[in-house]
């Protein structure tokens, strides 16, 4: 079982997170102290004589004097009020005051004296007089702080929106946003972690070891590629050798995605792509990787009006500029990877720009070997486990299928409480990419198991009479993702595919259906995918292959996207024809297919109840049944090696059921 270190924590440098409910929190107590602490008196400004006169009749109940601010406030009486023409109404119970700047602040309060003497020797009631050190700031700060706070708030928005944790804010969104890797922030992956690809490394290689001795090249009067484009299905490891390149190369190593050129702003997408070739010449020598460049690489469009993203070619235009412009890039080399190469503009792959493309292909039987041997290197397997068998069990995985098919198994085996990873672990765990997770609680009733029987035994009994038929590894009629049974083949890697191979694969892709129509006298919908699969191939047949007897030798298809656009390349009459191949092809092929049952239906019906009774059987079953394949071809080979495994691991299980026995004694010998 694996067991990871706990992430190391330094309690010195513990900092509490940033969480942006705490400037809510702030906004909300700035708005709830305005409303609180408001003034909700009423206040008018009057000269001095005017604020001296009302002093003088009696108007002013008390005076408070702000001498800092050389201000005084007097708080008038009822009468004064009404003098004034403050509002007296019921609604309305603050304070009313009137509001003056005074002419001296040292002889403010002989002022008043003078005021009280008089209002004392009238009958009236005197002031009462108060002193304040404030000022208006405090006030300012509540009538403006809650706005403050606002603006704040969206300067730090506008900075988490543009990504700029540099500073900048809205004004940065013009700028690169390369990973940038270099001595000090490089990466552990090396050209040791990337198993096979031994063509693509080569050409990887040369170009860091001209960055690390350019001397060896130059003398000769040679030039280093200015650009390399990665082009691969899917998972086949294009990031990862990109990965290895900026952990082998002594220089810095800028890595963006296509995607980050694309903004919502005109002109943000060229200006990112001026300022990483700005700062891939201030780090020459250097190399630049672009990931997934379709994104913004691909093909402009021939009518702008018509779909064409305008702010996408700007930045393609730049980028195109870039590469190879009036300006010189002496020392940046480009690396870029892509799975659609079909789509990018062909201004894109001239040389000078992509000089080389490396085809990154799915892993042969060799190379899917060294990825195994990589992969188990963390993982606890049986000591007689056969990589090469593996291998073999996966023609046609990649090199992420491949890693998910060895971390599978160790989940499969530590489920089961195994101490270890073994072949059966793998084998389930294949079945489990593959088809998906084993459904056996799913009711099934005796009739649809019979017919479920009935339509795998079909395809087994096709693929095993047919010349191109695909290897048979096994049969299975226990549900699994959203298939309800399933026959596993070991398909032979080809690079050009004869006419009769579609035939024949086309053929058992129709043996389900046809054994139904033939064994049960109905058919069902669990035939869809074959039909789907089928009727793509016959059309491939006729458009793309052109191995149509009546429209031989065309090809109506464009593989790059931008000839035909929403016109169809051929007429209508045509398009007649291309429809009755298709359904000559496939009527002749189920009748084919009808055929073949009728002859080996004994055999066939055989296959359907043993798989009726185990519901699943193996190559070495169908074999019994039908007798050794007729045809000779390389898959022999697999086939031998499926049998001699079938051997050893019946072979482990006696082994195993020996050791876990009380005594030594053999078992006795039966003839079974």
């Amino acid at each position: 079982m694996l067991k990871y270190p706990k992430p190391q924590q330094n309690g010195n440098n513990k900092k509490p997170a940033f969480n942006i409910y705490w400037m809510y929190a702030i906004i909300l107590l700035s708005l709830f102290a305005l409303f609180y602490f408001q003034d909700a008196s009423q206040t008018k400004e009057v000269d001095w004589t005017a604020f001296e006169k009302a002093a003088l009749a009696g108007d002013l109940k008390k005076v408070m004097v702000l001498s800092e601010a050389g201000i005084a406030e007097g708080f008038v009486t009822d009468e004064g009020a009404k003098k004034h023409k403050f509002d007296t109404s019921d609604d309305f119970d603050g304070d009313k005051k009137i509001k003056t700047i005074i002419p001296s602040t040292d002889k403010i309060q002989d002022k008043i004296d003078s005021w009280n003497a008089t209002l004392s020797a009238e009958g009236k009631p005197t002031i009462t007089v108060t002193y304040e050190k404030g000022s208006d700031l405090m006030k300012l700060f509540w009538y403006f702080g809650p706005i403050l706070l606002l603006v704040i708030f969206m300067v730090f928005m506008s900075k988490r929106m543009t990504g700029g944790s540099g500073g900048g804010g809205i004004f940065n969104v013009g700028k690169s946003r390369a990973t940038v890797f270099d001595k000090n922030n490089g990466t552990p992956v090396t050209f040791k972690d990337v198993a096979g690809l031994a063509e693509a490394k080569v050409e990887i290689e040369e170009i860091v070891e001209f960055l690390k001795n350019p001397q060896r090249y130059t003398e000769l009067g040679a030039k280093i590629p200015k650009g390399a484009l990665l082009v691969g299905p899917p998972g086949t490891g294009k990031t990862l050798l990109a990965k290895a390149v900026a952990g082998e190369a002594n220089v810095p190593f800028l890595s963006m995605s296509g995607s980050d050129f694309v903004e919502m702003f005109v002109g943000v997408g060229a200006a990112r792509v001026r300022d990483l070739f700005k700062q891939a010449k201030e780090k020459a020598p250097c190399i630049v990787f672009i990931d997934e460049i379709d994104a913004v690489g691909r093909a402009r469009g021939k009518n702008p009006n018509m779909g064409s993203n305008d702010e996408r070619e700007n930045t393609l235009n730049q980028m195109l500029t870039e590469m190879d412009g009036f300006g010189s890039n002496n020392g940046v080399i480009i690396l870029a990877a892509t799975n659609r190469a079909d789509m990018l503009d062909k201004a894109l792959l001239r040389p000078g720009r992509f000089d080389r493309q490396i085809y990154v292909d799915l892993p042969e039987l060799t190379d899917r070997m060294e990825i195994f041997n990589v992969h188990l290197r963390r993982i606890k397997v049986n000591s007689k486990l056969d990589v090469e068998q593996l291998a073999r069990q996966t023609q046609g995985f990649s090199g992420a299928d491949i890693a998910n098919v060895c971390n599978e198994a160790a989940l499969i085996a530590a489920r089961n409480n195994k101490k270890t990873v073994d072949w059966n672990d793998f084998m389930a765990a294949i079945d489990r990419i593959v088809g998906g997770l084993e459904k056996r609680s799913r009711i099934i009733t005796d009739e649809e198991k019979f017919s479920i029987a009935t339509h795998e035994a079909g395809h087994a009994t096709i693929s095993w009479m047919t010349q191109y038929g695909n290897p048979l590894v096994k049969v299975t009629i226990v549900p699994r993702g959203r298939a309800l049974g399933a026959a596993w083949y070991a398909p032979e890697a080809r690079q050009i595919i004869p006419t009769q191979a579609l035939l024949d694969t086309m053929c058992g892709l129709l043996g389900g259906r046809a054994a139904e129509d033939l064994f049960t006298g109905q058919v069902g919908t669990g035939a869809s995918d074959d039909l789907e699969k089928c009727t793509k191939i016959a059309r491939s047949l006729v458009l793309v292959y052109g191995m149509s007897d009546r429209l031989p030798n065309l090809n109506y298809n464009d593989s790059t996207g931008q000839e035909y656009g929403f016109t169809k390349p051929y007429s209508d009459e045509t398009a007649k024809i291309i429809d009755e191949e298709v359904k000559r092809i496939v009527n002749e092929q189920y009748e084919r297919a009808k055929d073949i049952l009728r002859k080996y239906s004994a055999e066939h019906n055989r296959i359907r109840d043993l798989l009726v009774e185990k519901e699943v059987i193996f190559h070495a079953d169908v074999e019994v049944i039908l007798g050794p394949r007729k045809w000779k071809s390389r898959t022999d080979e697999i086939i031998e090696i499926n049998k001699k495994e079938e051997e050893k691991r019946h072979e482990l299980e006696m082994s195993d059921k020996k050791d876990t026995s009380e005594d030594d004694t053999p078992p006795p010998f039966s003839k079974g």
